[in-house]
């Protein structure tokens, strides 16, 4: 079977075989990245844990938001790479940048080099704060939006408390232990011999927010 513990990881491997069991764990919902035909009933041999982490980017705005209540200029961060939670997370963003009444302007980054130029754009911009959007490639470059974070002395809040532990501002999201654990259990019912077409996606439960 596979484990497969992000999103492209779990696409990858969804596109890669419709035969092996799939045990998947994403930020993402998995019925707009296709990887299941439905929650409870996922079919297929494809299942997983969801943390919906890319769905929460509308509450960080609005946490920043509450940290800083006179910025009415905001900025998100995406990566280009990952299409799929880069529209997620850009839609639900500009709605409640919306309701807000803030404007949110949307910055693009899939290499290290991306994501300092657009902290450098952030001032030409005059955005007052920036949320960062859930993947894979900026979880593993926490320490490095952080200290770009501190660098150019702009609020930033993120998923995980990582960030928050480096320096970042603020951190809200899914408790990733939590997920990897269910996701655990998944993968040793599927090794006994349950299949992933039976085995509803759990979401996980637990969240976490961390600030410095």
């Amino acid at each position: 079977m596979i484990a497969a513990t992000s999103t492209p990881a779990a696409l990858a491997a969804k596109a890669g075989t419709a035969a092996i069991p799939i045990v998947f764990e994403s930020g993402g919902d998995p019925l707009r990245l296709d990887l299941v035909a439905s929650l409870s009933r996922p079919g297929g041999n494809v299942t997983g844990v969801t943390q919906l982490n890319a769905v929460v980017s509308p509450k960080r705005l609005e946490l920043l938001h509450e940290l800083l209540p006179a910025a009415r200029v905001m900025a998100l961060l995406v990566n280009p790479a990952s299409p799929t939670l880069a529209e997620i997370e850009t839609n639900g963003a500009l709605s409640a940048a919306s309701n807000l009444g803030l404007e949110l302007h949307v910055l693009n980054a899939s290499s290290e080099r991306d994501i300092e130029e657009a902290f450098a754009k952030l001032g030409q911009l005059g955005a007052k704060g920036l949320v960062i959007g859930a993947d894979a490639f900026f979880t593993s470059r926490t320490k490095l939006l952080a200290a770009l974070a501190a660098r150019y002395k702009v609020p930033a809040v993120y998923e995980n408390r990582d960030f928050a532990a480096a320096g970042g501002l603020l951190s809200y999201g899914g408790m990733i232990t939590d997920s990897y654990r269910l996701t655990g259990v998944y993968v040793g019912r599927v090794l006994k011999g349950e299949k992933p077409a039976e085995l509803l996606v759990q979401q996980g439960t637990k969240s976490s927010c961390s600030s410095i």
